[in-house]
């Protein structure tokens, strides 16, 4: 699923801020009454909340399209790719974006790019499927980015708490839609056009809670004052990348493909996605808990080591062990993946020796890895439309683990990445 991991309070002071190479360190927005400090921190939230349904819910009911629509393994997988694709090509714009228009009122442009793409997602067209999900994976590209710079921004003392109320939005968000979209499609009817556009409900809500908070502010002034150089050329910088983009790719072949997986080996619709729920559920305890712990280790290779290993291992077992045990793997799943994001985004912090350096490096992690990502969920589809089965899937679990590892070992290492941030001109 992969939702921005909780920081602990050590790494606060070098939390990512998208725009921090851009312009002097930002102010705090003007004082505001706790009331709406309040409303602006349960918006932003919700907001995280709506960043992965259309990644859970197209997964739970592929199936029911491929059947009733025609849609080919092929078409499939790179139906799943799409929104993956979009979270690379334009998470880089993010900052830009935040700087021409302002952090706020592009949060709300992206909450309708997501609301429209949802919703269009309900018209059956299979033509329009593809392009509903390519605008709503743009949307949330940008927000991606975006919203944890406003975090440190606006939530400077309390960071921490914010970004573990994201991580477990985001979780919620996804197994919400894991586990809701069959049966919401039982009780409601329709099919799946209607239970993939139910998903823009609460975009919708959201997108109209925050509108009156975002319209009024104008983009605030930005200096561009600070450039960093090397960093596209240290190995440190691509093996950080790789990690960030290899665990992806195993988190988003999960989230596409994991309830298909498990519907093709007899279990029915709704228990394949309850099972997808309760993996996305279980990430929260790992993503609030690994940061610490890896900030406090001497170095990281262990930790990136075991949460490749066990990531594979449970995928086996969701692929080729007894269904009887598959709420156990379900578990061990979530708790290696959400341990694994959480160490990507700490290590983009750990290997950064200031924080300019840290907003270059997580535009490069995001960018490039989610590039990197798209290939899993492509790959397994193509697979299972060349084999018949996703059975063939285990050697490709096997070899984007074993890269993983090797990325960790690297990536693990104390060290900085040989990257410099200078005045511009200078």
């Amino acid at each position: 699923m992969n939702a921005p991991a909780a920081t602990h309070p050590v790494l606060d002071d070098l939390l990512i801020d998208t725009e921090a190479d851009n312009r002097p360190p930002p102010h705090p927005t003007p004082a505001a009454s706790r009331g709406r400090q309040l409303l602006l921190g349960l918006s932003v939230v919700l907001i995280a909340f709506n960043l992965r349904p259309v990644f859970s819910s197209l997964s739970v009911t592929l199936p029911e399209i491929m059947a009733t629509s025609g849609l080919t393994p092929t078409a499939a997988s790179f139906l799943t790719t799409l929104p993956v694709l979009c979270l690379g090509l334009f998470a880089p714009l993010a900052p830009w974006l935040g700087r021409r228009f302002g952090t706020e009122r592009t949060l709300l442009g992206c909450m309708l790019l997501i609301v429209v793409g949802t919703l269009a997602r309900g018209s059956g067209s299979l033509a329009l499927l593809f392009v509903a999900s390519a605008i709503a994976g743009i949307g949330i590209a940008v927000n991606n980015v975006l919203l944890p710079a406003l975090f440190k921004r606006d939530f400077a003392h309390r960071a921490a708490l914010m970004m573990g109320l994201y991580t477990m939005a985001v979780c919620g968000g996804a197994a919400s839609a894991a586990g809701l979209t069959v049966p919401l499609e039982h009780a409601l009817g329709g099919g799946w056009p209607r239970a993939l556009a139910l998903w823009a409900v609460p975009a919708a809500l959201v997108t109209l809670l925050w509108a009156p908070l975002a319209l009024p502010l104008k983009p605030r002034a930005s200096e561009s004052g600070v450039t960093v150089r090397g960093l596209w050329r240290d190995r440190l910088a691509w093996q950080v990348t790789l990690f960030m983009g290899l665990q992806s790719a195993l988190a988003y072949i999960v989230m596409g493909w994991l309830a298909p997986i498990l519907r093709e080996r007899g279990l029915d619709a709704a228990t394949a996605g309850y099972v997808v729920s309760v993996s996305v559920m279980t990430q929260v305890v790992t993503c609030l808990v690994v940061p610490s712990i890896a900030a406090r280790c001497r170095n990281q290779v262990g930790i990136a080591v075991a949460v490749a290993v066990l990531t594979v291992a449970a995928m086996l077992a969701c692929l080729f062990a007894p269904l009887a045990g598959v709420w156990v793997w379900a578990v061990l799943l979530g708790i290696a993946q959400g341990g694994s994001f959480a160490l990507a985004l700490t290590l983009i912090v750990l290997r950064s020796p200031d924080s300019h350096v840290a907003a270059q490096l997580s535009g490069m992690a995001q960018g490039v890895g989610y590039l990197v990502a798209a290939f899993g969920p492509l790959l397994v589809g193509l697979l299972r439309g060349w084999t018949g089965s996703f059975a063939s899937s285990a050697v490709l679990f096997v070899l984007i683990g074993a890269a993983l590892v090797a990325s960790g070992l690297g990536a693990g290492r104390t060290q900085y990445v040989r990257a410099v941030a200078t005045a511009k001109g200078a």
